[in-house]
């Protein structure tokens, strides 16, 4: 397997920090999105989105997208498990990562896609959507600081995929002016305790 990889991006870090917790490495690709490598003919044959990461697989086939690409290692690798093991914290776990994915990562993402206008030579850039987006990221935050008042971890009481996707989420707000600061404290003694974990540092 090789994977395609920006590793700077959200997205890739997310992927990244799956496989540290597998304690798998795998060959890597390193591309420059600022330069357009991800708009080249070749890459676009590899990528249906035409984003990293892509993951190459020894058939010659290729599985873009960050977390179909963990589903993938998950499969092969199925311990630790990090999707759930039982019906209900297998639906426990997706349930927040479809939150986190929709509410959080896609709305950050366009926040700072269309304010920081980072891609404004390739892309339409609209500020005031930018402006909203933020507004409604913002919202995600007391769900978050509730459910963490009240268990260790995002779906529950152990270390899932959906927190890896919740603290790469996070990694993107100081960006925009966002601090996890005492208005969030178990946000905060959250992030605390997954940056002592050997996969995040």
């Amino acid at each position: 397997m090789k994977l395609y990889e920006m590793p700077a991006t959200p997205n890739c870090l997310r992927v990244n920090i799956f496989l540290r917790e597998k304690g798998l490495d795998i060959k890597r690709e390193n591309l420059d999105l600022r330069a357009g490598d991800n708009l080249t003919t070749s890459f676009q044959q590899k990528s249906i989105n035409g984003l990293v990461p892509v993951l190459e697989l020894d058939s010659g086939e290729y599985i873009c997208e960050s977390i179909a690409i963990c589903r993938y290692i998950e499969a092969l690798h199925p311990q630790p498990n990090l999707f759930g093991q039982s019906p209900e914290e297998i639906a426990k776990v997706e349930m927040w990562q479809r939150i986190i994915e929709l509410q959080g990562i896609t709305l950050i993402a366009q926040a700072l896609r269309n304010i920081k206008k980072i891609y404004q030579d390739r892309e339409n850039c609209i500020e005031a959507w930018g402006k909203e987006a933020l507004l409604r990221f913002k919202q995600i935050l007391p769900k978050l600081e509730n459910q963490l008042s009240q268990n260790n971890y995002i779906a529950g009481q152990r270390f899932t995929v959906a927190d890896i996707s919740a603290y790469v989420m996070l990694k993107i707000a100081p960006m925009l002016d966002i601090i996890i600061d005492e208005k969030w404290p178990s946000i905060a003694k959250w992030q605390e305790t997954l940056s002592q974990r050997p996969a995040f540092q």
